[in-house]
């Protein structure tokens, strides 16, 4: 008896080993199923950088669904799409492809940009054909994102799940006040500016926000109980408000009582300003370029699909004999950001290589001729030239040289720190051609500077946003005509140097120190700024990204004394010089 005890003790225990111990570890619960829609129209020039986006999301395609349709096309989006879907197709679980070639446009439709009741009601039903789709399939979600919005954080759909909300958006982020979100909604339906609206946008509070509209971009968990009832169209049968999808669905998350939510912890991605009804579809394509340019700066920056194919931008010198760009060997990365951003600009450039302050001594500076003007410092740190200045002065000039000797009637300079403006491309050129109309007798057009007093100044007539330059600071951009490069050159400024950005108003009669003027006899410099300004600098003075080689250097003559002035009045945004100092100024020398 006592065997057969010992015995089935002894099988029961090699039965728990078994059952309990050795027992292999469960795998792991899979990721949601999400449905991706894609809903397109003339979006050939931001399509390769959305897909683009979307492939790089680190979501798992095959826990992915494609639903996409396309439709009242003028450009090649049809063929973009088609050929992105033929490719990704094997990566994701399931794609679901309605392009639609006829016809090309609305009924009652003004343009492509034009909003009839008719577009309105057509869209609200693709998107609940996706919405549809999604709940046959089964799908835990639902990721609605339009073709200018651009995904660049690959986290974002992972990171929006993970919020657990029946409806939430990653903040887009744009080149203005626009993003994918209200915080306030009038009784109407219509659009209410809020307290709440810019620090959200600016990101001066961080969180996920109970707001009332999200559009553009958002996700829907179709496992809640309350999305079951969401509905894109037919609009609520109380439904009053403005014929809009984005309104008619947000009315339907108020009805179904689905609070809608912004999220804004990190930052996801990019969305293109709407353009308006009378814009076409080129307006569209420059709105998003600059969407790109800006990207490139603050990033991340946006990356074209690798399945998606781009044609070569057609480069051109816009009417100039040369473009420079300036830009330093040891700073690759700005070389590389400008020839992107002016790529995408289809401006054709010439890079050279600026003059490394930093890297000449003292002795090597002076067998160039270059000797400091008498009694020159700096007014804001009270130090004198830097290296970095005598580079900076060096680049230009041997560029003023070489319009010289080349006999080039007009050039146009870049720096390599400098942000591109709205339209840059279309506003320049229109500047040019209105500059020739009425045969203005010019040496220099400023495009980028900083006022150093900044008040009116005389507008030229006949030619929109010029004025005659006063005072002014930087040399991010200009154009230069051979006459003007002439005069520099004829100053001889290498034997009597101080920072270029200060030798050029005293060239044009503008500068406030008339002891350093009287070094400079002939100063006719005919000199204009656009108004608004065309570019920007891409970062200023307390900026986490500012570099600066001009005032980050050593003394022009002295290797030892190192010199690092960052807050200078130059180089912070948009203060004004400390009252009375450029008159104290005058008086000390």
């Amino acid at each position: 008896m006592l065997f057969w005890i010992l015995f089935i003790g002894a099988i029961t225990r090699i039965d728990c080993y078994f059952s309990e111990e050795k027992n292999p570890e469960e795998s792991k619960v899979q990721p949601p199923t999400v449905v991706i829609a894609i809903i397109a129209r003339n979006a050939a020039h931001s399509l390769p950088y959305y897909l683009g986006a979307l492939e790089r999301l680190d979501y798992p395609k095959n826990r992915i669904s494609i639903w996409a349709a396309t439709d009242h096309n003028i450009d090649n989006t049809t063929a973009v799409l088609r050929e992105w879907l033929t490719i990704m197709q094997r990566f994701y679980h399931y794609v679901e492809w309605r392009p639609m070639d006829k016809p090309t446009s609305y009924p009652g439709e003004l343009g492509p940009k034009h909003w009839t009741n008719g577009r309105y009601e057509y869209v609200m039903k693709l998107k609940q054909a996706a919405l549809n789709f999604a709940k046959r399939r089964w799908a835990d979600y639902i990721l609605y994102a339009d073709t200018d919005n651009i995904l660049t954080n690959p986290k974002t759909l992972s990171l929006m799940v993970a919020e657990n909300k029946s409806v939430i958006a990653p903040m887009m982020d744009s080149q203005t006040a626009y993003s994918n979100y209200w915080c306030g909604i009038t009784p109407q339906g219509y659009y209410r500016r809020t307290a709440e609206y810019f620090p959200t946008k600016h990101r001066h509070r961080l969180g996920c926000y109970p707001v009332p509209m999200v559009h553009s971009t958002m996700l829907l968990d179709l496992r809640k109980q309350g999305t079951k009832k969401l509905a894109f169209h037919p609009p609520h049968k109380d439904y009053s408000w403005p014929f809009d999808d984005i309104i008619v669905f947000a009315f339907s998350c108020r009805v179904s009582e689905v609070q809608m939510y912004l999220c804004n912890k990190e930052r996801y991605g990019y969305a293109n300003v709407p353009t308006k009804p009378h814009q076409t579809i080129e307006d569209d394509r420059i709105n998003f370029v600059h969407l790109q340019l800006e990207s490139m700066i603050d990033g991340p920056p946006m990356h074209p699909s690798r399945y998606s194919h781009l044609l070569p931008k057609q480069r051109d010198l816009m009417g100039f004999d040369e473009i420079y760009l300036i830009n330093l060997r040891r700073r690759p990365d700005r070389q590389e950001r400008m020839l992107r951003s002016l790529n995408e600009l289809e401006i054709d450039v010439k890079v050279v290589d600026a003059v490394d302050g930093g890297a000449l001594n003292s002795s090597e500076i002076k067998l160039l001729g270059v000797d400091l003007l008498p009694g020159y410092f700096d007014p804001f740190s009270g130090r004198t030239l830097t290296k970095g200045e005598v580079g900076c002065f060096l680049s230009h000039y041997f560029i003023w040289k070489e319009i010289v000797d080349m006999q080039l009637d007009t050039a146009l300079v870049f720096e390599d720190d400098i942000r591109f403006q709205g339209n840059f491309k279309r506003r320049l050129l229109r500047l040019m051609d209105e500059v020739a109309k009425v045969e203005l007798d010019w040496d220099i057009i400023y495009l980028g500077r900083k006022q150093v007093q900044p008040g009116d100044e005389v507008v030229v007539e006949n030619v929109r946003n010029l004025v005659v330059a006063d005072y002014s600071y930087w040399t991010l951009s200009y154009m230069i005509s051979q006459q003007g490069a002439q005069k520099l050159l004829n100053a001889e400024p290498l034997s009597k140097m101080l920072p270029v950005d200060e030798f050029l108003p005293i060239m044009y009669d503008k500068h406030s120190n008339e002891e350093y003027k009287a070094h400079f006899q002939n100063r006719n410099l005919q000199a204009y700024s656009t108004h608004p300004l065309l570019v920007q600098p891409c970062h200023y003075a307390g900026d986490p990204e500012w570099v600066s080689d001009t005032e980050t250097s050593t003394i022009w003559d002295d290797d030892s004394v190192r010199t690092d002035w960052r807050g200078s009045f130059k180089t912070l945004k948009g203060s004004s010089p400390p009252a009375g100092l450029h008159s104290a100024y005058r008086d000390e020398l």
